[in-house]
């Protein structure tokens, strides 16, 4: 039987168009963009037009997109480099639920003497306006709390966060690798002061990602050594990888409306099947302000890694939640942070649907998940009974 990937959260498949795309700059038009010749300008224009285009399908400018290897790069340019003039000794302030690309830039950040605030959550994952305000303190602060969260799909409300931060003359960035290109964003709507995305997440190439950072936001280089990206990211631009981005962001962008309501309607479909089939199973994060396909659930008595295996075993292709993370026995500290105890984090699983997929997909999941948590459960409850017989 044919594998069935519902790990899109953590990759997508490159789409054929990105790829037809990119061939061009990995074959002939492969010239230096920064040379001056003819084939050098050739490159130069396609890089410009690629960056004119992800500006767009994001609310910016041009020259506000600053290329990077990724999202965790885009992520430490926004935040370390923000870190200058009157924002050098900045507060930081995020949340309890970041990636760890934001966390350890704290721990990095708390190393150096800064003083760092790590605001809490509540149940479903949101960061609310009074928690942040305790935080801010009227000293010079750089906030980032991510759009939409990569484990639970929990989508905050960043224009009013960002709105609460700016009130304290603060500087607002947002991670929102796992919502560009599968909801609407616009940078002005959301009055922040940079946002960090990734190719990888909405139909494009791995390696390569963006960084949208307001024109009149000092940005200090973290990357040394070149002029490029108006110099604030050094290095020869990767530029069959943003040819490729902004391929995939126009494509995910155009296909946007359609797409959204789509794959909602599978997910509301899985998790109201999953929850109605599977006694002591519920959901984690927000049912309503969620990522269009994020279906994050736990399951009591059980190991969530178990039920990867045994869902592998059947062909289907899920995780525990961050790829980042997978390998680790601890608990998620997303799940630990909306107060479950370490036994419920450690019984979640997250299923992330993509474009492609159908409801003949959902269908074939909800066959093998239920009688495999049930199969699971009765395994472990024998082995407590074997165990307990043993002492």
């Amino acid at each position: 039987m044919e594998r069935l990937y519902l790990d899109n959260a953590a990759t997508t498949a490159m789409r054929p168009e990105v790829l037809e795309g990119m061939l061009p700059f990995l074959t002939t038009s492969y010239a230096n963009p920064s040379s001056i010749h003819s084939s050098g300008q050739r490159v130069q224009r396609a890089l410009s037009a690629a960056r004119k285009h992800t500006a767009e399908a994001v609310g910016a400018r041009p020259d506000e997109i600053v290329f990077t290897s990724g999202g965790s790069e885009a992520d430490s340019l926004a935040i370390f480099g923000s870190m200058t003039g009157s924002f050098a000794r900045a507060h930081f302030i995020t949340s309890a639920i970041e990636h760890h690309a934001v966390l350890h830039a704290a721990d990095a950040l708390r190393a150096r003497g800064h003083k760092v605030t790590v605001v809490p959550v509540d149940r479903d994952g949101l960061v609310s306006e009074d928690a942040l305000k305790a935080a801010l303190d009227g000293s010079p602060s750089v906030v980032s709390i991510m759009h939409g969260n990569n484990e639970i799909g929990t989508i905050q409300d960043i224009a009013r966060l960002a709105a609460l931060t700016h009130d304290y003359g603060g500087i607002f960035h947002t991670d929102a690798v796992q919502t560009v290109g599968h909801v609407p964003v616009d940078v002005r709507a959301l009055g922040i002061d940079a946002l960090s995305f990734s190719a990888h997440k909405f139909e494009g190439p791995k390696g390569v990602g963006a960084l949208f950072v307001r024109k009149d936001v000092p940005l200090t280089p973290q990357i040394v050594g070149g002029g490029q990206e108006g110099g604030r990211r050094a290095g020869t631009e990767n530029v069959p990888g943003i040819v490729g981005l902004s391929i995939a962001l126009s494509l995910a962008v155009g296909d946007l409306h359609d797409t959204q309501s789509r794959v909602i309607a599978l997910r509301e479909s899985l998790i109201t099947a999953i929850l109605a089939s599977i006694p002591e199973s519920a959901l984690n994060g927000s049912r309503t302000s969620r990522l269009p396909n994020n279906v994050n659930v736990r399951f009591a008595q059980i190991e969530g890694d178990t039920i990867v295996v045994g869902l592998d075993l059947a062909g289907i292709e899920i995780s525990t939640g961050s790829a980042c993370s997978s390998g680790s026995l601890d608990p998620s500290h997303v799940t630990q942070a909306l107060g479950l105890e370490p036994a419920a984090a450690r019984g979640s699983i997250r299923i992330s649907l993509g474009r492609a997929n159908t409801q003949a997909d959902v269908d074939r999941v909800l066959l093998v998940l239920p009688p495999l948590v049930a199969r699971l459960r009765g395994l472990a409850g024998a082995l407590t009974v074997e165990g307990a017989r043993g002492s």
